[in-house]
């Protein structure tokens, strides 16, 4: 288990390091200083959501007993960094894979952020989380975190003009056509909830994880 853990926080320390080293690499050709490209980075769900993946692996490995550690071993903690995780890699796929074609170091980080990663941590989670142990009404708290996320993005896009996500570009769509997109994206972050509290519930209870 731990050095299932160490290789996905290590692969996604240097995935998002690649990607601010491209970002800022490329921030005088699309007209951004550094500080702006670096704000940039961190204004996506992506980022954020590979940054919760990679730091709660590494404080689970680095001081296990802690009240940090302990918090991000909990089953319903470790469940909601796997929805929001694999959530990345659906949304990527569904709506914004075919609008670009990344080359180079680009499309490598690309696919260990929006692939791998969600791919590996969905593993760990599957093998290592404790069963039958969640409940339904663990799907709506774990809303808050795309929610503040959403909050943010949308003030971020109407002071700057810039949106991290072209489906929440109110500039463009309106507020009703954002408001729309947003509620799917509610109900997919619900199902995919919904889908891996019913797998833990399912799974047999003497599996891996419950010799931990």
């Amino acid at each position: 288990m731990r050095i299932l853990m160490a290789f996905i926080a290590v692969l996604g320390w240097f995935s998002l390091g690649l990607q601010l080293y491209i970002l800022i690499s490329n921030a005088p050709e699309n007209g951004l200083t550094i500080q702006e490209a670096v704000f940039n980075f961190f204004s996506y769900f992506t980022i954020l959501t590979n940054l919760l993946v990679a730091a709660s692996l590494s404080i689970q490995l680095i001081s296990p007993l802690s009240s940090t550690g302990l918090f991000f071993s909990k089953p319903a903690i470790r469940t909601a960094i796997a929805v929001y995780i694999v959530i990345v890699g659906i949304v990527y796929s569904v709506t914004l894979r075919h609008i670009w074609n990344p080359k180079g170091l680009q499309m490598v980080a690309d696919r260990l952020l929006h692939d791998a990663i969600p791919l590996l941590y969905f593993i760990f989670w599957i093998f290592y989380t404790p069963r039958k142990v969640l409940q339904y009404r663990n799907a709506i708290h774990w809303l808050i975190y795309p929610l503040i996320y959403l909050v943010f993005a949308l003030i971020k896009g109407l002071t700057t003009k810039w949106y991290a996500y072209p489906f929440i570009n109110i500039s463009e769509l309106g507020a009703g056509k954002v408001t729309i997109n947003c509620l799917f994206v509610a109900v997919a972050f619900l199902i995919i909830s919904f889908l891996f509290i019913l797998i833990n519930r399912s799974l047999k209870k003497d599996l891996t994880a419950d010799s931990i």
